[in-house]
């Protein structure tokens, strides 16, 4: 287990991190500016010809105005007829949405696939945000010294996920009953996110999610995990922790074991046991407060790391929508 909790333990463990006391309303606003957004694309053909799909880089303006970049693959033309699942795919943590062969094999098989770049970081979306305070070190502290917690980097980004999957389910040949989210690390707490604020999912395939119980990650020993960041905040702006109750309270906007309880969709969540890049703990707490259908699929000797035969049970869960 690698210094975490028993698999016993991870099975009762609901997280040790505080959530804001207006955390419901504060993403019940986020929504509403959601909702003033327009669904409008942009989609200018790729430089990527297959005989099974047909390839768009696709645009939308994502909140604050924010030019926002995502990868289409789509069956081809003349099966557009017939409407058939809807896929949004979120990458890891400094990445992009990656090359287009994976998406051409779901294309392949008639789901259509819109993978969202996150802003600012590997891909071609604009991170547009002005906060006050550090961006040292990653994208989780960005905007924590804001006195506005609307700010917060991970706010937009999980808004982004939701405009993509509303748009996604506008598409002519996406059946919007059968919509479903999928991404590893951070892009499984993006799948977790969008979930959670947008009910109309019907589908949620977390693998191994990043953005989760932070307090549990930083006691964990965060220097050697994806949350190193807070490690690197407090040695420079709080070294006493004097901050710290705050600092964890404002985090736990954007902590998607906050949110998981809100999604309605069934939810099929990946985890590894030997997960040293996001403690299985903090998967575990989210895992645990999901009130939907679910099913846990544990790999005992995997960590954050490729995992065997996934992407054949990824494909047969999405055909099966």
């Amino acid at each position: 287990m690698m210094g975490d909790m028993s698999l016993e333990q991870l099975k009762a463990y609901n997280g040790s991190s505080p959530k804001p006391g207006d955390f419901d309303a504060y993403w019940e606003r986020a929504l509403a500016e959601l909702d003033a957004q327009s669904l409008a694309y942009e989609l200018v053909p790729a430089n990527y010809e297959s005989p099974l799909a047909d390839c768009f880089h696709l645009y939308f303006t994502g909140v604050g105005g924010a030019r926002i970049h995502g990868m289409l693959a789509r069956p081809k033309t003349g099966a557009m007829n017939v409407k058939g699942p809807g896929m949004a795919m979120f990458h890891g943590y400094s990445g992009d949405s990656g090359d287009w062969f994976d998406k051409v094999a779901y294309a392949a098989h008639g789901v259509t696939v819109l993978a969202m770049d996150c802003r600012g970081q590997g891909g071609l979306s604009e991170d547009n945000l002005h906060v006050q305070g550090t961006t040292i070190r990653g994208h989780i502290i960005r905007g924590i010294d804001d006195p506005d917690p609307d700010k917060l980097y991970y706010r937009n980004v999980f808004l982004d996920t939701v405009q993509t999957v509303r748009i996604l389910m506008s598409m002519p040949q996406v059946d919007a009953e059968r919509m479903g989210v999928y991404g590893c690390s951070q892009g499984g707490a993006l799948a977790t996110a969008c979930a959670s604020l947008e009910p109309r999912v019907k589908l949620a395939m977390p693998v191994y999610p990043f953005l989760s119980d932070y307090k549990r990650a930083w006691e964990q020993g965060a220097s050697t995990s994806a949350y190193e960041e807070l490690i690197y905040y407090f040695r420079f702006f709080d070294p006493n922790h004097m901050r710290e109750e705050e600092i964890f309270n404002k985090l736990g906007y954007i902590d998607i074991a906050n949110l998981s309880s809100r999604i309605q969709a069934k939810v099929l969540f990946v985890t590894g046991l030997a997960d040293t890049i996001c403690p299985p703990s903090t998967q575990f707490a989210v895992y645990n407060r999901i009130q939907s259908k679910k099913e846990l699929l544990i790999y005992h000797e995997y960590g954050h790391e490729y995992l065997p035969r996934l992407s054949d049970k990824t494909l047969q869960a999405f055909l099966n929508l």
